[in-house]
C-alpha cells in the first residue's frame, strides 16, 4: 500500500509502540489512508522522531508520547495525554513483550512484565479511551494479538496466557463498548519484520500458506479495520496463513 488515499480523513490513531517494527508499519500505513497519529514509545525516541517526521510529510498530523507501559501511573496518564493532543478516534494496542520461556522457566518477574504490558495496559488503555472518547461515529479499538493466543501451547508460556486473556478480554469489551465503541483484534503468525528478508524455512513448516506474511498485507488488513462497517465488533481476524487451524 504505496499510494496515499483519504479512507481515515478525520481519524485520530493512538498506536502503542508505534515506533518501531510492526507498530512503525501500521502508523505509517493509517497516515497514507489519511489518519493524523500519535506514535507512543518507551524508549525509542529517536525512531519516534523519524516515523512522526514521515507521517508529517505525508500532510498528516503527528504527536509523540513518551510512556513505560511497565510503569502503572505512565500508563494511567498516557490517555489523558493523547486526548490533551487530539480528540482520539481509535486505539490500537500493539505494545508488547515477547519473551520465549516455558513454564519452568519463568520467573515471577517475567509473569509481571508480560501481564502489566500485554493485558493490564490494553485494559486501563482502553477503559480510559472509552471515557474521554465523546464524538458521534463509533470509536475503534483494535488489539493486537496472536494464533498462539486462540491455540496455546507450552512455548513462551508467559506471553501467550497474556494474549489468550487479550483475547478474552477483546470479546468482553466488545459487548461492554457496544454501540458507542467497537472492539477487534488481529491474530498475527509468521511475519516478517521491516528490514528482514527472510527467516529459516523450518520457521513456517507448520504454515497452510507455505509463506510469511506480507507487511502490506498487514497494511490493508488495519486501515480496513478502522474504516470497517461498525456493524462488526467482537471478531478476531487471523492474518497467520492458517497457522491456528494446524
Amino acid at each position: 500500500m504505496s499510494e496515499k488515499s483519504s479512507l481515515l480523513t478525520g481519524q485520530t490513531i493512538l498506536i502503542t509502540g508505534g515506533a518501531r517494527r510492526l507498530g512503525r508499519v501500521m502508523a505509517l500505513a493509517a497516515a497514507r489512508s489519511g489518519a493524523d497519529v500519535i506514535v507512543h514509545h518507551a524508549h525509542s525516541s529517536a525512531d519516534a522522531e523519524d516515523v512522526a517526521a514521515q507521517i508529517r510529510g505525508m500532510g498528516q498530523k503527528a504527536w509523540i508520547i513518551e510512556a513505560d507501559l511497565s510503569n502503572l501511573e505512565q500508563t494511567q496518564k498516557l490517555m489523558q495525554s493523547s486526548f490533551a493532543l487530539a480528540p482520539v478516534t481509535a486505539l490500537i494496542n500493539n505494545s508488547a513483550i515477547f519473551k520465549s520461556v516455558d513454564l519452568a522457566n519463568t520467573t515471577i518477574q517475567d509473569w509481571t512484565e508480560h501481564i502489566q504490558v500485554n493485558l493490564t495496559a490494553p485494559f486501563l488503555l482502553s477503559q480510559a479511551f472509552a471515557s474521554y472518547f465523546k464524538a458521534q461515529q463509533p470509536g475503534r479499538i483494535i488489539n493486537m494479538l496472536d494464533w498462539r493466543a486462540l491455540r496455546p501451547g507450552k512455548d513462551h508460556f508467559p506471553y501467550t496466557i497474556s494474549k489468550s486473556a487479550l483475547a478474552s478480554m477483546t470479546s468482553s469489551m466488545a459487548l461492554s463498548l457496544a454501540p458507542g465503541i467497537i472492539v477487534n483484534g488481529i491474530a498475527l503468525g509468521a511475519i516478517l519484520p521491516p528490514g528482514v528478508e527472510d527467516f529459516s524455512p523450518a520457521l513456517i513448516k507448520n504454515v497452510p500458506m507455505q509463506r510469511w506474511s506480507k507487511l502490506e498485507e498487514l497494511e490493508e488488513l488495519i486501515v480496513w479495520l478502522l474504516s470497517a462497517p461498525a456493524y462488526i465488533t467482537g471478531e478476531i481476524i487471523h492474518l497467520d496463513g492458517g497457522r491456528h487451524l494446524v
